[in-house]
């Protein structure tokens, strides 16, 4: 079994995503890198089977027919054999000295009694042309030690764990059931927070691992491509609302945190919709929030009742200002889109 399992999703990537699998290439033998076509029309089959030729029981080329990001992850998880799973998108990238410190330490920790759930280390928004790098780091998590959900402090708003900052254990996975649905951008929310109720021991490494590259005009997180896609966001939001009844999740830590997550992914949802600035779109706003009343008043309650719920549903067109005010200025505090 290798120790851990890169999944890299392609899609048209051939302009990229050799500098990506370049950057995971000394893990060596301890990995794994699935190189997972998602039918591609360009370049991209080739290279990721003369990486396989070159890297054999390293690179692993996997084709497919076009399902999506999600169906791409999907495909990772089915084909892994490592005892840990991270997914790297094909425009991003991991340091090298962070890389290697993380493998010694999951060596480590797999050989130990208790069984490593979720491996958090931080990463960096690569945003082209920014001459300062934002870090997001984990303030809230024991750092160097295992620790479980009842040691968690307190996270302060934008620091959530991402795709970009967690490696699973791969069964876990598995055993929780995550199947990533087709043809759906913003699914990477999904595969952090439908596993979360079935994490107990977590490790955290203050290190600056994985380096999220930011500004390619056709990126999902650009704002206006966000905007084109908002029905995939809305259905994503959907999805996390219908997952679990949070109320019922026992520990108290556990369940505050998935609250601020489910939070904060209905808070882009409505901004986007309000940013489109389209009568449509204001109508699926109301939509969003009366699905959610629907599904569980006690639930639209507490996110209506946040601050940032409030800020993003204030009456009319000077509220929507507001709104958009609040929202500009988290892009500049966090660093996104």
């Amino acid at each position: 079994m290798k120790l851990l399992t890169f999944a890299i999703p392609c899609y048209n990537s051939e302009a990229y995503m050799e500098n990506c699998i370049k950057s995971l290439l000394p893990g060596g033998d301890d990995v794994e890198i699935l190189v997972v076509n998602d039918g591609s029309k360009d370049r991209t089959a080739e290279i990721a089977d003369e990486y396989e030729r070159k890297y054999p029981g390293i690179v692993r080329a996997i084709h497919q027919e076009n399902g999506g990001h999600g169906e791409a992850v999907n495909a990772g998880i089915r084909n892994a054999t490592g005892l840990y799973f991270k997914v790297v998108d094909s425009d991003d990238w991991v340091d090298q000295d962070a890389y290697m410190k993380i493998l010694a330490k999951l060596r480590e920790l797999a050989g130990g009694e208790k069984a490593l759930d979720m491996f958090i280390a931080n990463y960096v928004y690569e945003k082209e042309g920014a001459k300062h790098k934002k870090v997001m780091r984990y303030s809230a998590l024991p750092q160097d030690e295992l620790f479980t959900w009842k040691d968690v402090g307190h996270f302060r708003k934008g620091q959530y764990i991402l795709m970009h900052s967690v490696i699973y254990r791969t069964k876990l996975l598995r055993e929780c059931g995550l199947e990533l649905p087709k043809h759906t951008f913003y699914v990477d929310n999904i595969y952090v927070y439908k596993p979360l109720p079935s994490v107990n021991n977590m490790y955290y490494m203050d290190v600056d691992f994985y380096r999220y590259y930011i500004g390619r005009e056709d990126q999902s997180v650009n704002e206006k491509v966000m905007i084109s896609r908002i029905d995939q966001q809305i259905r994503v939001n959907k999805i996390m609302v219908d997952e679990f009844d949070l109320w019922k999740i026992s520990n108290r830590k556990l369940r505050r945190y998935m609250f601020n997550y489910l939070e904060i992914i209905t808070v882009i949802s409505t901004i986007m919709l309000i940013r489109s600035g389209t009568e449509e779109n204001l109508e699926k706003k109301r939509e969003l929030w009366k699905y959610i009343k629907d599904k569980d008043i006690r639930l639209f309650h507490h996110l209506r009742s946040g601050i940032m719920g409030n800020a993003m549903n204030l009456p009319g067109k000077g509220g929507r200002k507001i709104s958009v005010a609040a929202y500009k200025l988290s892009q500049k505090v966090v660093g996104f889109n």
